[in-house]
């Protein structure tokens, strides 16, 4: 039996988790966020007409693995997950929320939220965790770093200059993300755009399986425009989005009761040809979506193959 430190708690590092301590092994995830779901994040927000919420991450995923496939089965099982068409025959959305199976997971792990990790440390007694000029924990037996390619990139120097290398080299697209909430449902029968050029993908949230609330939609850019604006402000990317969306609908918008917008910097990931990263001497690992491709399947598989490496 191992103690072993997880950071991060997006679906690789829960995947991952889930598999370490069916082995036996004890198990304690950090994450700097207030709740579960990494890329699989859900917004809520107080309105006159309501709470609204956002998918403003994944907004939708696949099982076309078999193994994965069982899991979604029985997320399906338990109302943690439902099928939505509106993406497409084979797309899965959380309910009530996209980040419902996250928590579900997280439920049952050792979870230390708000918590950055700013460095390792490799001690003679295990491996310690750093925050800002603090100790986080200590004597870990094992590390995984589940974050993405360039947050892992940083961590893993001076440890394992070959991981750090294939995290370096692994970038990953950001997106600028528009949340826009109404009183009254637009004039529009689509509930979907795709492939714009400026918008990249746009859904009526609230069409989603378990929603409530008032009129919500998500509007991401496009890679190519987040990346030529990574650096305006919200407001004008808020402006920028919505005259788009509004054109692209060809409606005028009313005055929203929502309008901001989220920066992914690390949105989109890319791929390499392995699906974990493991160094039995130092028992570090690193396990993510972009180690396979930009899909959430992707980061389940990810962290599943991680702990059989960790376990052999």
């Amino acid at each position: 039996m191992m103690k072993i430190a997880i950071v991060g708690s997006g679906l690789s590092g829960l995947a991952c988790a889930d598999q370490l301590v069916a082995a036996g092994h004890r198990v304690r995830l950090f994450d700097k966020a207030r709740g579960p779901g990494g890329r699989m994040s859900t917004r809520r927000l107080e309105t006159a007409a309501g709470q609204v919420s956002f998918d403003h991450g994944a907004q939708y995923f696949t099982a076309r693995d078999p193994a994965f496939r069982a899991v979604v089965d029985d997320w399906h099982a338990v109302g943690a997950v439902a099928p939505w068409p509106a993406a497409g025959a084979e797309a899965w959305v959380g309910v009530p929320a996209m980040n419902a199976p996250a928590r579900l997971l997280a439920a049952s792990h050792d979870v230390i939220w708000s918590t950055p990790v700013e460095a390792l440390v490799a001690r003679q007694d295990g491996w310690q965790l750093q925050g800002v000029n603090e100790t986080i924990d200590g004597s870990h037996d094992a590390v995984v770093l589940a974050i993405p390619a360039e947050q892992a990139a940083a961590l893993l120097v001076p440890w394992n200059a070959g991981f750090r290398a294939i995290a370096a080299e692994t970038v990953s697209a950001p997106c600028w993300t528009l949340m826009l909430a109404f009183e009254e449902p637009l004039d529009t029968d689509r509930l979907t755009i795709r492939d714009d050029a400026v918008i990249g993908w746009a859904a009526r949230n609230s069409d989603k399986p378990g929603r409530t609330g008032p009129e919500a939609w998500v509007i991401q850019a496009s890679p190519a425009w987040s990346l030529d604006h990574l650096e305006n402000s919200q407001a004008e990317v808020v402006e920028a989005l919505s005259g788009r969306f509004a054109g692209l609908l060809g409606i005028t918008l009313a005055d929203p009761l929502v309008a901001t917008a989220h920066r992914w910097r690390f949105a989109r990931s890319g791929r390499t040809d392995h699906q974990a990263l493991y160094d039995e001497d130092r028992k570090l690992g690193v396990c993510g979506d972009w180690l396979i491709g930009p899909r959430v399947e992707c980061a389940w598989l990810s962290g599943v193959a991680l702990a059989r490496m960790i376990r052999a």
